[in-house]
């Protein structure tokens, strides 16, 4: 993504000297155009032939590769240019988006807990959260990070919430309150009834 952004500051650069200083040779600034078409958009042009051979005709690729060499082809080199960086500065910010999502995703599974203790037939299961019904009760010990989505039934707490909210100081926790999963549960044992099913497992598994 870096290589891509520093392509596009040179053909940019490139375009706007072509654009603003007019030289006595007209092929000069058709000249300089050309050479920041092929900087920002040569990438394209092949992607555009190599899908083209794989049966893959109409994509962006192609129909980028068609505007613009069109546009060559009828004296207008600057829109030709234009086009193709308007069209890579997308491409990055789009590339941009997609990674912070990814570690933003990635920053979800460091809070993922490992396991949940059930209350079944009056013992303590320790079981993985995905396989926790909705309903069921979970106990929450001291130090233990909450697995699963619910509200408290039994106990009182202090959370330290920070990997959700932001918030630097612990949240009293009292029977009748909601939890969330990601919260880490600092004193006091809590019994929640679960009311989701583990949402960062599900995504975890489907990455």
């Amino acid at each position: 993504m870096k290589k891509k952004g520093i392509k596009i500051i040179i053909a940019l650069i490139l375009f706007f000297i072509a654009l603003i200083i007019n030289f006595s040779n007209k092929w000069i600034n058709n000249t300089i155009y050309i050479i920041s078409y092929i900087i920002v958009g040569l990438e394209i042009v092949r992607k555009a032939i190599r899908n083209i051979m794989r049966g893959k005709v109409f994509d962006e690729n192609f129909l980028m590769t068609v505007a613009t060499i069109g546009a060559f082809g009828i004296g207008e080199f600057p829109e030709a240019v234009a086009v193709m960086l308007f069209y890579q500065v997308g491409e990055l910010f789009q590339s941009y988006a997609v990674d912070k999502s990814r570690k933003s995703i990635s920053s979800l599974m460091d809070i993922r807990p490992d396991y949940a203790n059930v209350e079944r037939n009056g013992k303590l299961e320790k079981v993985n959260p995905n396989d926790v019904k909705i309903g069921e009760i979970i106990v929450i010990k001291p130090g233990e990070k909450v697995p699963l989505d619910g509200y408290v039934i039994e106990g009182m707490s202090s959370l330290d919430t920070k990997a959700l909210t932001g918030e630097a100081l612990p949240r009293e926790i009292l029977e009748g309150e909601e939890i969330l999963s990601g919260f880490v549960n600092l004193n006091g044992v809590i019994k929640v009834k679960t009311l989701l099913q583990n949402l960062l497992g599900t995504i975890h598994q489907q990455l």
